[in-house]
């Protein structure tokens, strides 16, 4: 599934980010937000921001954000361990 979402031009101008960085950034910050809120694992928010799981977790630790270890993280580092 792909989702488009559109950021109105006065919002886009006042990011105070270069152009080039909006997409990469918002993504990142979207992923964290999710994550940060049990909605996405840790793995899937690394791989919605385009980060590694390492990166990931070195951004959550500098922005204090406690990290979330249940059973679907754990199925997500076994099947990492083994491969797939």
């Amino acid at each position: 599934m792909t989702v488009s979402l559109q950021i109105p031009d006065s919002v886009a101008r006042s990011l105070r980010l270069p152009e080039s960085e909006i997409e990469e950034r918002l993504r990142c910050e979207l992923a964290i937000g999710l994550y940060a809120q049990a909605i996405l694992s840790l793995g899937k928010a690394a791989e919605l921001a385009g980060i590694s799981r390492q990166r990931f977790g070195e951004l959550l630790t500098h922005r204090a954000i406690p990290r979330h270890y249940g059973q679907d993280e754990l199925a997500e580092d076994l099947a990492y361990g083994r491969g797939e």
